[in-house]
């Protein structure tokens, strides 16, 4: 882990560091309404943040007749604006040249959604579950994160919708002795390529000369165009549907494009792949080499070894290896600056504390410290989303529209899930912290009242013989909710580092109950069971805080909460942040699997 470049890092602020943190993102520009432009005649579109303030760079739309609408966004961690149309002829890669890479596949199998994670823009594209979402080429790049070079263009196109059709065309009108390259020019030189088939006057009719009716094939032409113009294509495979012969079509058009080909299975979490059969297929094509990247239930290892294997197949592999080096790099750094933040939210709630006099009655300033610890989650919660560039707004469910994540911290339930212990012990001892007597505490404020307090996860302690003297009382948040708000804190980190961009269920890739049932079956001794049930694994015992907490109940200082200073509250606790971001990543690795 490096540490050294972020120890300015201000945990408060949802930017952090522009090259890794949330950047501002951009809505997908909308189709043009049937705006005819004259040849040469370019109309170029300002795109505007989604409610964010403007960045100091905008990006662009090209639209030209004749010409694919191309654009490009804020990339994985970092991107530059560029407006050049989608190169007509293809060279050669060369050392040092940024790749061009097409993704291209049937329709409705998921390309925009994978380049939505690699990119990871939740507002990359269009996704819908409906054929032909995108009718265009579009393009993004992957850059540098610290360089700003460009590494590789990566061009969403559209799905190819009747390539049996296609095929037939190309049987009938092109010579088979002929390679593959000059007969795919052939086709886009014909009228057929363009949506007016051979013989028409350009009007929907079947009154034509080849046989074929009236038959657009502009969309496939679109994407064999930007075959032609790219160096390598991946075939991206909706590892859910069988194998039919209009996929064994697909494959023969793009083979004929003469560049690497290599299939990317997406949707492999589902229960209905069909992976061998595929791969059967796939190997009687003398495509041997495929990975596996889903969208949706995403691991970072599988986007590691699509790179790997693209790399393999190329001569000069040096900006795809620059780029796994640097995505591997920003990854580990996002992790650790995540760890960051959720340490520096728990030593902000430890070190809250409130004061109140013997006589004063504690339930309005509990529920008036409960509040504010429910906020500080909150905000904590929205730093990790966007941090990951989760952004919690309309253009995606995220992670915190799950019940589970809106249900109050202080609720005895939640704890109970936890595996929590809330019962008479935990209370009375509460009681003996508050320096109350049980009996007079039953006539005075209502015994039901404070028990429902202190089981919501208060405790108030006396914190010296000096406060007992002077008649005065500190309330604190109690180790059982402090050690409730960490392990849901890094429950979320883990959803969301496996969660890809193209998610748009809240549900998708939260956790489900597959490993707390795994440890049951084990008789894992960490697993806590409450009426037989499995429940979550808490980071440590509720009696055995790590150290920097204990410390900060006795630093006020430390906590914003208590002083209203942000900054300086922080800054006085950095150095505890760090080293308890490290003991939560050794307590994650032991819970989790990362």
């Amino acid at each position: 882990m490096n540490h050294d470049n972020n120890k300015n890092i201000d945990v408060n602020n949802p930017n952090l560091q522009k090259s890794l943190f949330a950047d501002k993102a951009y809505d997908a520009p909308s189709e043009p309404s049937q705006v005819l432009l004259a040849s040469g005649d370019t109309d170029t579109l300002n795109q505007k943040p989604f409610n964010q303030e403007p960045l100091s760079h905008e990006s662009t739309v090209s639209i030209n007749k004749n010409q694919d609408k191309v654009y490009t966004i804020d990339s994985s961690y970092s991107s530059s604006s560029i407006t050049e149309p989608v190169a007509r002829n293809k060279k050669t890669i060369a050392s040092g040249e940024p790749l061009k890479l097409a993704v291209v596949g049937h329709t409705n199998t998921g390309k925009t959604s994978v380049l939505r994670t690699l990119l990871r823009d939740v507002y990359f594209g269009k996704v819908k579950n409906e054929a032909a979402t995108t009718r265009h080429v579009e393009r993004a790049q992957l850059t540098d994160s610290q360089t700003g070079e460009v590494l590789v263009a990566l061009y969403d196109t559209p799905g190819l919708e009747d390539a049996s059709g296609l095929m037939d065309w190309l049987e009938d009108n092109t010579a088979s002795r002929r390679d593959g390259i000059e007969r795919l020019q052939q086709f886009l030189a014909a009228d057929i390529a363009s949506g007016i088939a051979s013989g028409s006057t350009g009007i929907d009719t079947l009154d034509t000369n080849d046989g074929y009716g009236y038959h657009d094939y502009s969309q496939e032409a679109k994407v064999v165009r930007q075959l032609l113009a790219s160096d390598m294509a991946i075939y991206v495979i909706d590892a859910r549907e069988p194998v039919l012969g209009k996929y064994k079509d697909e494959l023969a058009i793009l083979s004929w494009a003469a560049i690497p080909v290599m299939p990317v299975f997406n949707f492999t979490d589902s229960q209905d792949a069909n992976i061998d059969q595929w791969q059967t297929m796939l190997a009687r094509r003398n495509l041997h080499i495929s990975t596996r990247f889903d969208s949706v239930a995403f691991e970072f290892t599988d986007e590691i070894r699509l790179w790997q294997n693209l790399a393999a197949m190329l001569t000069h592999a040096e900006m795809l290896e620059q780029l796994m080096q640097r995505r591997a790099e920003d990854w580990a750094q996002l992790y650790d600056e995540a760890n960051i933040i959720i340490a520096d939210f728990l030593l902000n709630i430890a070190a809250f504390v409130r004061e109140i006099n013997n006589d004063d009655d504690p339930l309005p300033v509990l529920q008036q410290m409960q509040e504010a610890v429910r906020q500080s989650e909150r905000t904590m919660q929205h730093h990790l989303l966007n941090l990951y560039k989760f952004y919690d707004n309309a253009a995606a469910a995220t992670p915190l529209e799950l019940p589970a994540y809106q249900q109050d911290p202080f609720d005895p339930e939640l704890l109970k899930s936890y595996g929590i212990r809330t019962t008479s012990g935990a209370a009375a001892g509460a009681l003996l912290g508050l320096g109350f007597d049980a009996a007079a505490l039953g006539t005075t404020l209502g015994l039901g009242a404070i028990l429902g307090g202190i089981a919501g996860g208060l405790l108030s302690n006396t914190s010296s013989l000096a406060d007992k003297i002077t008649g005065v009382k500190r309330l604190y948040i109690d180790p059982a909710t402090l050690t409730l708000l960490a392990t849901r804190a890094i429950d979320l980190l883990t959803a969301l580092r496996h969660r890809g961009h193209a998610a748009t269920d809240a549900t998708q890739m939260l956790y489900s109950t597959e490993q707390a049932d795994a440890q049951k079956t084990s008789g894992h001794d960490d697993t806590h069971y409450i009426d037989g049930s499995a429940t979550q694994k808490t980071l440590w015992p509720t009696h055995k805080l790590p150290s920097e907490l204990k410390r900060a109940r006795g630093k006020p200082q430390w906590s914003s909460l208590n002083s209203g200073k942000s900054e300086q509250a922080q800054s006085l606790r950095m150095d505890a942040a760090w080293s308890l971001s490290h003991q939560l990543e050794t307590y994650e690795l032991e819970t989790h699997e990362l």
